[in-house]
C-alpha cells in the first residue's frame, strides 16, 4: 500500500505532501522524468467534452487525471456505449470488508459530476458475526469500496452493482479469506450476478503453512465450480508491491524474494495488473506501472491457456501460473478521480484496474446476450491470433523491480505477455466481439 498506514485493499493514494495544492486535473501535464529510455507507441489523447472535465483535486501538478469519458475512449468502450452497450441487465459483485456508510451519496455526487445515470447500489451483509479490524482500517476499506463502485459505474454506466460486505478485515494469511469465500458462495446460492470484482490480496508467502494451503484449495475448488458450472467471471487485482509482497502477517516488511499474491494467482481468476497513462500533448503513452504486482505462483502450475503463448515466452514460466493476465490504468498519478466523503481525490493501484475489466465484462455479457463466464482461455487464444495487436494495447515499456527496504529484481514489459501487464490493456470495441466469437468457438470444440 502507498497510503496512510498498512492496508489490504489494493488501492494507492498519493502522498500527503500533494494535499498542499489544489489544481484542476484537466490542465495538468504528464509525469516528469519519463522521457528517457524506450518509448511506448503513442495513441491520440482522448479529450473531455466541454461539460466533462476533472474537478479540482488536492494534489500537485505531477498528477494527470482522466475523466470517465476519456478512459472509455482510450480503452475502446465509448463506441460500444454509443451503440447501447452500457452493461444494462448485468450485475457486478464487489467483495469488500466493512463497506462504506457514505457510498450511495458519494456515488450520486460522482454521477452528477460526470453526467452518468443515477443508480442505486445494493449493499448486502449476510455474515452475522462481530467486526474484526485488527489494523483499524475501516476508512481504508470504505475508500476501496467507493473506488471500486465509482470506476465500475464510470465504465459500464447501466450495470447493476452489488456490494457484498464482510465484517472481518482481510489482512494477510488466511485472515478474512473464509468470510470472503462465504460471500462468494452466498452470491452463487442467491444468483446475485455473474461478474465478481476483487480488489484485495494476500501474499503467497503468508499462506505457505498448512492452514493457508488448505484455504487456497477450498478457494480453488469453489471458483472452478463457479466458472465452469455457474458461468461466472472473476477479476482480481494483481497487487501494488511489484515483483514481491508482504512477508509477515502484520504487513511490516516485504519479502526479499519474488512472490505474488492470492487470489490473483488462482487459475480461475483473470488477474489484472497496472499501467501508467502518460499524456504528451495530443498523445497518450501507456507503460507498465512500476508497482504492478506480477510474477509466478508457487502454488499453482501453468494452466493450459498460458501454454498457448509463444515458445519464447514459456521459459520464464517454468511450469508455474503467471500473473497478471491483463492490465489497465493503475498509477495513482495518472488515473480516475473519485469522490469520497466530501472531497475529490485521485487514486489508483490495481484496485482501479480490476473493476475496469469487470465493467468491460458487463458490456461483453450484454452484447453476447448471455454470461461469457471464464474468459482466460479466450483471451489467450486471441493473443495467439492475428487479432492480438488490434484487440489489445500491447505494453512493451516498464519494469516492476522493487528497491524499497528489499531489493527484488522484477520483470520487464515486453512484446506479448509479460509479468507486469500480462497480455496488455483492452481495445474493447474490437476485443469484446472477438471474445464473444472465440468463446463460442471454444465451446463448440470443447476446449
Amino acid at each position: 500500500m502507498q497510503s496512510h498506514g498498512p492496508q489490504k485493499p489494493f488501492f494507492a493514494l498519493l502522498t500527503l505532501i500533494y494535499l498542499i495544492l489544489a489544481l484542476a486535473c484537466s490542465g495538468c501535464a504528464g509525469l516528469p522524468g519519463m522521457s528517457n529510455g524506450p518509448k511506448a507507441t503513442p495513441t491520440p489523447s482522448p479529450t473531455p467534452t466541454a461539460t466533462e472535465s476533472c474537478p479540482p483535486v488536492l494534489f500537485s501538478s505531477e498528477v494527470t487525471c482522466y475523466t470517465p469519458l476519456q478512459l472509455r475512449q482510450y480503452y475502446g468502450l465509448q463506441p460500444l456505449i454509443e451503440r447501447g452497450y452500457t452493461g444494462k441487465g448485468q450485475t457486478i459483485i464487489d467483495i469488500v470488508s466493512f463497506g462504506s456508510s457514505t457510498l450511495q451519496q458519494d456515488l450520486d455526487v460522482f454521477s452528477r459530476r460526470f453526467h452518468l445515470p443515477l443508480t442505486r447500489v445494493q449493499v448486502i451483509q449476510p455474515i452475522q458475526k462481530p467486526e474484526y479490524d485488527p489494523h483499524h482500517d475501516k476508512s481504508g476499506w470504505a475508500a476501496e469500496t467507493e473506488l471500486d463502485v465509482e470506476i465500475i459505474h464510470a465504465l459500464a454506466p447501466d450495470a447493476n452493482i452489488v456490494v457484498l460486505v464482510s465484517p472481518v478485515a482481510e489482512t494477510e494469511g488466511t485472515v478474512g479469506l473464509p468470510e470472503f469465500r462465504q460471500l462468494i458462495q452466498y452470491a452463487i446460492d442467491h444468483h446475485l450476478g455473474t461478474i465478481v470484482s476483487q480488489s484485495w490480496g494476500a501474499s503467497e508467502v503468508t499462506l505457505e503453512d498448512a492452514a493457508g494451503r488448505q484455504e487456497i484449495q477450498q478457494w480453488n475448488a469453489l471458483l472452478q465450480r463457479a466458472t465452469l458450472e455457474e458461468h461466472m467471471t472473476f477479476f482480481s487485482s494483481s497487487g501494488d508491491n511489484g515483483a514481491t509482497d508482504y512477508a509477515d502477517l502484520n504487513m511490516s516488511r516485504l519479502s526479499p524474494k519474488a512472490t505474488t499474491s492470492f487470489a490473483a494467482d488462482l487459475p480461475w481468476v483473470t488477474s489484472v495488473g497496472g499501467t501508467t497513462l502518460l499524456r504528451r500533448g495530443s498523445q497518450v503513452q501507456e507503460i507498465g506501472w512500476d508497482r504492478s504486482g506480477g510474477g509466478f505462483s508457487s502454488f499453482f502450475s501453468q494452466p493450459a491457456y498460458q501454454k498457448l503463448l509463444p515458445t519464447a515466452s514459456q521459459a520464464a514460466f517454468q511450469g508455474r501460473r503467471g500473473v497478471p493476465d491483463v492490465a489497465a490504468a493503475a498509477d495513482p498519478a495518472t488515473n480516475l478521480p473519485f469522490y469520497f466523503r466530501g472531497a475529490w481525490e485521485t487514486v489508483g493501484g490495481t484496485s482501479a484496474s480490476a473493476p475496469m475489466w469487470a465493467a468491460l465484462a458487463a458490456i461483453a455479457n450484454q452484447m453476447a446476450g448471455h454470461p461469457l463466464g471464464f474468459l482466460n482461455p479466450a483471451l489467450y487464444t486471441i493473443a495467439a491470433s492475428a487479432n492480438y495487436q488490434r484487440d489489445f494495447h500491447d505494453i512493451t515499456v516498464g519494469n516492476n523491480s522493487v528497491d524499497q527496504g528489499v531489493h527484488v529484481p522484477g520483470y520487464s514489459a515486453q512484446a506479448g505477455w509479460d509479468a507486469v501487464t500480462g497480455l496488455g490493456s483492452p481495445n474493447a470495441q474490437y476485443l469484446i466481439p472477438d471474445l464473444i466469437r472465440t468463446q463460442a468457438s471454444l465451446a463448440v470444440t470443447g476446449r
